[in-house]
């Protein structure tokens, strides 16, 4: 019973981790842009389907760097574009212009790849178990975890031990006092679109293996993702993190318990609650936005 509940537990985990990849690119360029990105989860199937295309010719591994660079290259283009249009407007039109995007992706990838959805399988050297005494988990799975945890710290590392992290910390702060010691932030902008859409191609890399492919994969997992950013607070990385791990676990619990179809249900509930109680998030911060 107790090698069960792990199992669940780290399946829960798992599944807050993905969440957490999503949910970290929203709060990025949503702390310093205003951009609310409901195209965030098209960029994951992108992820997936890229992963598709290269991995049976370059390797898993090839894949797993490839693919969350061109997802992310591609973000600097709709950066240079489309956001940075929208920097300073009302942000019912981000949230139209990002929607109507979401829905182009979709039909492209439906019309390259066809609406049928797609496998791939997990690579032969990450197959197999690990056992440690009773409890057994997949070796695929605790990979996944273990490259994750390393993107989560890298991140944090640049926002909080950088002189890039600096000024973007102080940009979401007060924009208007970066603006004031000369300091443009439209280079950090650029690069936090570029890393906030990477995470979710990287996301895509990592569940291509375990969930089908489909082209409106990133509907699904989207709103679990806002409902990250919503309980951790806008604008906090440490509140999302927390909120991931806590989305996890709880709907881990959920599962162990017999209750795995009230699992998505209960995020939702607990979402519910901490609004309730604190409206702004666990660590949410007041944002000025983007001048």
């Amino acid at each position: 019973m107790t090698s069960v509940l792990l199992q669940q537990l780290l399946n829960g985990l798992l599944d807050g981790v993905y969440y957490l990849l999503i949910a970290l690119g929203l709060s990025l360029i949503f702390s310093l842009g205003g951009i609310v990105n409901l195209a965030h989860g098209a960029f994951y199937a992108i992820g997936a389907y890229l992963t598709t295309l290269i991995a049976p010719q370059l390797g898993y591994g090839a894949a797993l760097v490839l693919s969350p660079v061109s997802v992310a290259l591609l973000g600097v283009v709709i950066e240079r574009f489309l956001f940075r249009r929208f920097y300073r407007s009302d942000p019912i039109l981000s949230l139209l212009l990002t929607f109507g995007l979401a829905m182009v992706c979709e039909q492209m990838l439906r019309m390259i790849f066809g609406a049928a959805p797609l496998s791939f399988a997990i690579p032969d050297a990450l197959r197999g178990q690990i056992f440690v005494g009773d409890f057994v988990y997949s070796r695929f799975r605790t990979v996944l975890l273990g490259i994750a945890a390393i993107c989560v710290l890298g991140l944090w590392f640049l926002l909080n031990k950088t002189a890039f992290g600096r000024v973007v910390r102080a940009g979401v702060q007060d924009p208007d006092m970066i603006g004031a010691l000369g300091i443009s932030l439209q280079p950090y902008l650029a690069t936090l679109a570029a890393l906030g859409i990477g995470l979710a191609g990287l996301a895509g890399v990592l569940l291509a293996p375990i969930y089908s492919i489909h082209p409106a994969m990133g509907q699904e997992i989207l709103t679990p993702a806002f409902v990250v950013v919503v309980i951790g607070g806008l604008g906090s990385f440490r509140g999302v993190i927390l909120a991931a791990l806590l989305v996890g676990l709880v709907k881990g619990v959920t599962v162990a318990l017999g209750y795995g179809q009230a699992s998505t249900a209960v995020i939702y509930l607990l979402m519910l609650l901490v609004l309730l109680f604190r409206p702004r998030g666990l660590f949410g911060e007041r944002i000025q936005r983007f001048d």
